[in-house]
């Protein structure tokens, strides 16, 4: 039987010391040999029970959140983007959002398959992609939904614009005293409607 990847160091902290890291990092206005001098500041018995981090497991995990927090701002920042371009009348960003996931889970299953048997076992990873499969099918069927969701609206969109032509249309027949073959001929002609 293969063992497991031992957690990291962080992962075994208090979770008060491990906020306090995220933190930190997060903030980002500290070197690593600050921030590990701060740590056994603020946390003395623990450092002289030598259980704070290493700098090379904080550096490590500080890729790690930084990469993490880096993908959360550039999807806050599409998300923006997309409101301000695009209004939402048609839920642009539902749109926007299942596609970041979409390409995230795809990104997330190759690195599964890539994965040796030392870093993860076949069992966990099958039952991982399995949750996966379930999760792309929950995905699948909500981007469908949404697809639907869009073209409905675009429907209802193009029949009240069209609605309001025709009003208009017979406002301007009625003020301008048009025959009913005169009304077809711009219904026709310039609205592209044809009855």
């Amino acid at each position: 039987m293969i063992a497991m990847a031992r957690k990291s160091s962080l992962d075994r902290l208090p979770d008060v010391i491990k906020s306090y890291i995220q933190g930190k990092l997060a903030k980002g206005n500290m070197t690593l040999d600050e921030l590990i001098a701060d740590l056994q500041k603020c946390f003395p018995d623990e450092a002289a029970a030598g259980e704070l981090p290493s700098r090379s497991a904080v550096g490590r995990y500080g890729q790690k959140l930084e990469s993490r927090l880096s993908a959360i701002r550039a999807s806050t920042e599409a998300a923006k983007i997309i409101r301000d371009q695009v209004g939402d009348k048609e839920d642009a960003r539902s749109e926007a959002l299942i596609a970041m996931i979409q390409s995230e889970l795809f990104e997330s299953i190759m690195t599964l398959q890539e994965a040796s048997e030392e870093e993860m076992p076949a069992s966990e990873r099958v039952g991982l992609l399995a949750n996966a499969a379930k999760n792309i099918a929950t995905l699948t069927r909500s981007s469908v939904t949404l697809k639907k969701y869009q073209a409905e609206a675009e429907e209802r969109g193009r029949q009240k614009l069209l609605q309001e032509q025709e009003n208009n249309l017979q406002e301007i027949a009625t003020a301008k005293g048009f025959d009913d073959e005169q009304v077809r001929f711009w219904r026709e002609k310039f609205l592209g409607v044809r009855r």
